[in-house]
């Protein structure tokens, strides 16, 4: 019988490690399809947004084969298996940005410096870094001589985080320059996908970034990719000798995600592997900016 996969966040350690796999594969294909230079898609957490946007990365990172991770799944059954590991790409997650200034700024020079690391063999030196994205774009670029892909999951963490604890500008002039400089002047980006919770403050972060489209649960589009449908939730329970029933439907009630019903993976999983029926993605994390506003 296959794990149930509790917060797994890697895709490639998801497939290869045996866990039970529901395929979104086809989210790249709706990606690829639409051509939105940036976008950004907003969801509640424990929705998927983490192992998604690492699916993404792994299936165009020039890098690395993941022709065998991706065996099977539905996106190798269109034209778009051709665009497998295709494109430099960048992946950065600040989901753990979060609790004081100095975790938050710590976390997201870690992020910045890991793809440093990770592409240190397309620099001749590392004179002249003022953008650090960016200039990681131009460089990516000149040596394989494609454009880049960015994911950047949880975009709005850092933003959260530093609203509360009260050095939000200090945050905001830091990112969103970096955004600015990446997603809207860099002419080294191919398309790029951020995930978070919530729409922060669109015009004071993207205030100028007139390629971005924006997704939310009341859109059609991507509704499908982020948590479970109710035929991959009757699906799941059924491996695990478990039903959706009325008692189920009742306390883990479908989300509405554009048209969509759409189940809570966390909640779903919990379920699985305990199968005790009682809420857990309600205590799943603070929202502390609610928090503060009740």
């Amino acid at each position: 019988m296959k794990k149930i996969p509790i917060g797994t966040k890697s895709f490639s350690r998801l497939v290869e490690g045996n866990y039970y796999f529901v395929d979104k594969t086809l989210m790249i294909k709706e990606f690829l399809d639409r051509g939105t230079d940036v976008t950004l898609i907003t969801r509640p957490r424990r929705f998927g947004k983490t192992i998604n946007m690492s699916m993404m990365a792994e299936f165009f990172d020039i890098t690395k084969d993941s022709k065998e991770i991706f065996k099977g799944t539905k996106i190798m059954e269109t034209p778009y298996v051709a665009e497998i590991n295709q494109y430099p790409t960048i992946f950065i997650s600040f989901a753990d940005a979060k609790r004081d200034k100095e975790t938050v700024v710590s976390t997201i020079r870690t992020q910045i410096q890991n793809q440093w690391d990770k592409y240190d063999f397309v620099f001749e030196n590392l004179k002249g870094i003022d953008d650090a994205i960016s200039f990681l774009m131009e460089r990516m670029e000149d040596y394989y001589g494609k454009e880049v892909m960015v994911f950047i999951d949880e975009y709005d963490t850092p933003f959260v985080e530093a609203h509360t604890g009260w050095f939000y500008d200090e945050v905001r002039r830091g990112l969103a320059g970096l955004l600015h400089n990446s997603l809207k002047t860099s002419t080294s980006l191919k398309y790029a996908m951020l995930t978070g919770i919530q729409r922060v403050a669109k015009e004071n972060i993207f205030s100028d970034l007139n390629n971005l489209d924006v997704y939310t649960v009341i859109d059609n589009d991507y509704s499908e990719y982020f948590g479970f449908s109710i035929e991959e939730t009757k699906e799941l329970l059924e491996y695990y000798d478990l039903e959706l029933n009325d008692e189920v439907k009742e306390v883990y009630d479908g989300y509405k995600m554009g048209d969509k019903e759409i189940y809570n993976p966390w909640s779903i999983l919990n379920y699985a592997r305990r199968k005790v029926l009682v809420p857990y993605w309600v205590n799943t994390s603070a929202n502390t900016m609610l928090k503060q506003a009740i």
